[in-house]
Parts: C-alpha cells; sequence; structure tokens
C-alpha cells in the first residue's frame, strides 16, 4: 500500500526549542514552510488549532492558493463554530485547494483549554458532540436537498448548502484519541485515525482498538492510521544522539524558564487526555524502545501532543518508520524542532528512503500475487 507523509504548516519558525522571531502569523514563513514540504516530497501538512493561535482555515486557504500540489489537514474543533457554518467552510477550502483538503476534528482533551473559548462541556459530552458534529458535516456536504436535525447538541431546520466539496463523495475525515471513547467515536466516523507515536506493542494495540471499535460499529473497512513523530536526524549516530541531547536540553531550559510555548499545555500537573498520560506513562517505563524511538522529549513537556523523537541516521530512522509501516501504518506524521531545516532534511534523507522500500515491497507482493503463501525464513 502506498505511504504519505504529513509535515506541519506552522504560521511562525518558533518551536518548544527556541522562541518565535517574528509575528504569530508570519506570511513569508508560513509559505515558506509550505513551499519546502511540497518541494522535498510530502503530501499534505497541518493547519494545528490552538485557542490563541492564528485562525487555521484562512491561513490554509492562504496556502492553498498558491501552491499547486500539496495537501491540506485543518485542525477544526466542533466548539468554535456551528456545524452549518463549518461544513460551508470546508467545502469553500475544498474548492480553493482543488479537492486537497482532509478535515481533522478535535475532540479537546483539556478542560482548561476549552474553557478558554467558552467550552464547558465534560469529556464524554464532547465526544458525543463531536461524533453529532461529523455526522453533520458529512450530510451538508454530500445531500442536496433541505433537511432538518433535532440532536442532543445541535438543532436546526431546512438547511442546504450551496457550496459542496471538489472532492466526491466528500472530503476525508480524520480523527484521533486515545481513550475509549475516541475509538468508539473515531472507529464509527474516520476515514484517518491519527495516533502519537509509540512502541510498536503499544501501537499495535492501539491500532487494534481502532479496527475493533471500526466492526462495533459496522464498518467493514476500518480507517486508515497515521502515527506521528519528533525525528532527530543526523549523518552518524553519534551526532544525531548529541543532537537529541542537546534539543532536550533546549527544551528543559525553556520550560525552567516558564515560557509559554513549553509550559501552556498542562498548567495544572498532570494531563487530562489519555495520550499524554500514555505518553509519560512510557517514558517513565523507558528512554529507549525499539529501533530508534527515544522519550525524553516527551517527557521534557510533559507528554504535550507529538513529541516522542526517532533518533538516528536517515537509514536508521527510515528503517523504524518502515517497522511501523509493516503494522498497517500507511500515513506518517513527522516534524523536526527546526521547523524547516528538519523539514527539507527529512524530505531529502528519509522520504525517498521509506517510499523507495515501501515500492519494492509492493512489488514484490503483486508478483507473488493474492493468496500466496510465504515461509517464514
Amino acid at each position: 500500500m502506498p505511504v504519505e507523509f504529513l509535515g506541519i504548516a506552522a504560521t511562525h519558525n518558533g518551536s518548544e526549542t527556541h522562541p518565535r522571531s517574528g509575528a504569530a502569523f508570519d506570511k513569508e514563513f508560513t509559505l515558506k514552510l509550505a513551499r519546502a514540504h511540497e518541494d522535498h516530497g510530502w503530501d499534505r501538512v497541518l493547519f494545528a488549532y490552538g485557542s490563541g493561535s492564528p485562525d487555521p482555515a484562512p491561513a490554509a486557504a492562504y496556502i492553498a492558493s498558491r501552491l499547486d500540489k500539496l495537501r491540506i489537514l485543518l485542525a477544526h474543533r466542533p466548539n468554535v463554530s456551528y456545524p452549518t457554518f463549518a461544513a460551508k467552510t470546508f467545502a469553500t477550502l475544498d474548492r480553493i485547494s482543488d479537492g486537497r483538503l482532509t478535515v481533522h476534528f478535535i475532540t479537546g482533551g483539556s478542560d482548561h483549554e476549552q474553557r478558554r473559548e467558552g467550552d464547558t462541556l465534560t469529556k464524554d459530552e464532547r465526544y458525543s458532540r463531536t461524533r453529532e458534529y461529523i455526522e453533520i458535516v458529512k450530510r451538508i456536504w454530500t445531500e442536496h436537498e433541505p433537511f432538518d436535525h433535532e440532536g442532543e447538541h445541535y438543532r436546526f431546520h431546512d438547511f442546504v448548502s450551496d457550496v459542496f466539496p471538489v472532492q466526491r463523495p466528500r472530503p476525508d475525515v480524520s480523527f484521533g484519541g486515545s481513550s475509549a471513547a475516541a475509538y468508539a467515536a473515531g472507529g464509527a466516523e474516520a476515514d484517518i485515525y491519527a495516533l502519537w507515536g509509540e512502541p510498536l506493542e503499544k501501537t499495535a494495540e492501539q491500532i487494534e482498538a481502532v479496527k475493533a471499535a471500526a466492526r462495533a460499529a459496522g464498518r467493514t473497512t476500518p480507517p486508515r492510521i497515521q502515527v506521528a513523530f519528533r525525528p532527530i536526524i543526523a549523518p552518524t549516530e553519534e551526532l544525531a544522539w548529541e543532537k537529541a541531547h542537546r534539543t532536550v536540553d533546549a527544551i528543559k531550559a525553556r520550560k525552567e524558564k516558564g515560557e509559554p510555548a513549553v509550559v501552556r499545555h498542562h498548567r495544572r500537573g498532570e494531563p487530562e487526555n489519555a495520550g499524554s498520560q500514555r505518553l509519560i506513562s512510557i517514558a517513565r517505563s523507558g528512554e529507549r524502545y525499539d529501533r530508534a524511538l527515544w522519550t525524553p522529549t516527551a517527557a521534557a513537556t510533559g507528554g504535550a501532543g507529538n513529541s516522542n523523537a526517532l533518533v538516528g541516521t536517515p537509514e536508521t530512522v527510515a528503517r523504524a518508520l518502515l517497522d511501523y509501516y509493516d503494522l498497517g501504518v500507511d500515513i506518517i506524521s513527522a516534524r523536526g524542532y527546526d521547523l524547516l531545516g528538519d523539514a527539507i532534511d527529512f524530505g531529502r534523507h528519509v522520504i525517498p528512503l521509506v517510499r523507495e522500500e515501501v515500492a519494492k515491497r509492493d512489488a514484490e507482493g503483486a508478483a507473488r500475487g493474492p493468496g500466496t503463501l510465504v515461509e517464514a525464513g
């Protein structure tokens, strides 16, 4: 099966290791970073969402109107707009991008972050709302006759949109989370299920949980699986590990200074969301797993988001990614700490290695034909 690569569409050049040098929305840097992804083999970029961050939808439209191939993953929280409005926004963006949009729906794992924008629902209530929201958006994207909706969270009457996506029947829906409620919602509604990078054994367990949830929802085809990492690469193993330790030292130094980019995620102690709790637990159990997974980056940020690293030469990191591919992961999300430089280096030195090996395996599989038994060597 093909493999895809997802990068980050940051709107400024700051990261956990260094503060930004300009405005929160730096047009020139946003375009430069997106173009670097398009020019170096990436398939799509994520426009992330934060309560105080630049609005990702117009930022995505800005990039879509200037680049021809790069696809867009737009993060969206259901609490920030009514689904009738959001569905039109998404359809318009799919038009602007000529059918290059996927929407990632975020339920919200932190009560504190959700309340910054007036969302006071409990976590379970948020999952119920997200599932209803996705169902509505899908209907608006595909139905050409007015309809009513009377749900737990939303009610409207006689609605029909006049703008429809380019993609048929609709753009893909992406979803993430590591709790039973997340598996149930995403297993039922998502085309793509996003996970944070964990050891292979635990990733396999999560993939099976997603598949089981999809089966329970009556689906015959489960969501595609996406897994996210923070790659730290260098020409030699020694240089890569030196770079990794410098990276963690920089994160810790910024955290000790109380800089917002590092401490804002979990202001009130332990994180509430299951994904971050899992990352912290994994980090406490060990620093290194499998070929190249390294947890001190996650530990240093308190399990904030995509934070487990893959450390090594491009060859080592590519082999590690192929291990996840063998589990059934076909979308690799990667983001370095030097956003621009790492996007270029990963695109030049890692992506071609992974694509070459995947193509080789696909060719060998096609040559064997369906149903061919292969003896283990």
